[in-house]
């Protein structure tokens, strides 16, 4: 009886954790408080002219970032996952500067810098083309603008190359 009451309790946490991972899709024209209240808090929050953007980073071992386009009267306007080619590539090397960075596509999963060559990169895993485990750095100068971009497999998951992390 104990084990059982036991196992039923670990499976409810266990789903209920599941559910808060894959929350309902929002739609647009909902409200910015509807969609806080469906996806929780964002992890960050940008302002874009007379636009809000709530950032939803999947953590250091997720592949997606989503970004909650709120339009000025407060509405969704768009709900996006931003760690894609075709997001990457909005990225203008010697315009883009580290707040058009998380404005775009949110934190990075890692930073590391690059003292011989005077440069910082930021670290972005995810899905390349929903197949390839991937990694694209943003590297910044020191007054903080991007100097280029590097795409490559994820160090996490190419055990054969990279030994086990």
């Amino acid at each position: 009886m104990k084990r059982s009451i036991l196992s039923i309790a670990i499976l409810t946490i266990a789903l209920g954790g599941c559910a808060s991972l894959m929350a309902p899709p929002v739609h647009p024209g909902e409200s910015e408080a509807q969609v806080i209240d469906r996806l929780g808090l964002p992890t960050a929050t940008y302002q874009k002219g007379n636009q809000r953007i709530l950032e939803y980073n999947r953590g250091p071992f997720g592949q997606e970032t989503y970004m909650a386009f709120i339009a000025p009267d407060g509405n969704l306007m768009s709900y996006e996952q931003v760690l894609t080619t075709n997001t990457f590539a909005k990225i203008k090397v010697g315009e883009f500067n580290k707040d058009d960075v998380l404005r775009t596509i949110g934190h990075p999963t890692d930073t590391i810098t690059y003292s011989r060559v005077n440069l910082e990169g930021w670290n972005y895993s995810y899905k390349e083309n929903g197949v390839w485990n991937s990694q694209m750095t943003v590297y910044f100068d020191p007054q903080g603008i991007v100097r280029k971009l590097e795409n490559g497999p994820d160090p996490r998951f190419d055990h054969e190359r990279f030994g086990r992390f």
